[in-house]
């Protein structure tokens, strides 16, 4: 893959399919990233996303709480596996764990996640993949989108870095209209990426 020297190393996160990490990698192997996906993470050892980065030659980690004795050495481990990998930003993509607020306070600012609807409309605990485009139909929206933003301590109230408007057809289905937002996802994330790494290297954090 294509790699400038002063690339961010990232971490992506994710727990599904892994089609947004594909994104980010297809993205990264053009050459014209400002990222370097150094390690991909899950919650789950059967998550696509693992594949995803196997694909790739990227470091794939399995890594839940649930393996865990308690709390405490859970999060100990995950600071300790990104310190490991000097990672400098976390891309979530589909990760469906809420990250632990020491590693949001370590990360601060440079912690970003993508959310299938226009924040704070459909944001909140539950409020993910197909539940986000039910929800959306079933309050008679005219248009959805994607939100790109920072992580805080709670689900989808990070500032609002981009968002990116979708449209909302008579005939769609949580399923069609899913597909589509994923594809503004796929456009969009990567470069919104590009953006908050050329602020990490200006030393230009949102804190």
């Amino acid at each position: 893959m294509g790699e400038q020297s002063d690339s961010v190393r990232t971490a992506v996160f994710g727990s599904g399919r892994g089609t947004t990490a594909r994104a980010l990698l297809d993205h990264e192997r053009s050459g014209k990233a400002l990222y370097r996906c150094v390690v991909v993470l899950s919650n789950r050892s059967d998550a696509g996303i693992l594949d995803v980065a196997r694909d790739f030659g990227v470091d794939a980690r399995v890594l839940s709480p649930r393996d865990f004795d308690n709390r405490e050495k859970y999060v100990t481990t995950l600071l300790e596996l990104l310190s490991a990998y000097a990672v400098e930003m976390v891309a979530l993509a589909g990760y469906l764990l809420k990250v632990p607020a020491e590693v949001v306070s370590a990360y601060a600012g440079r912690i970003v996640n993508i959310h299938p609807a226009l924040l704070p409309k459909f944001g909140g605990k539950g409020m993910y993949g197909i539940n986000v485009h039910r929800a959306v139909l079933a309050a008679g929206e005219r248009c959805t989108g994607m939100s790109v933003h920072l992580v805080d301590d709670n689900y989808d109230t990070g500032a609002i870095l981009e968002q990116v408007r979708v449209p909302i057809f008579a005939t769609d289905t949580p399923e069609t209209l899913m597909e589509r937002v994923q594809t503004a996802e796929r456009w969009y994330y990567p470069a919104a990426l590009d953006r908050v790494c050329a602020r990490i290297r200006a030393k230009n954090f949102w804190l």
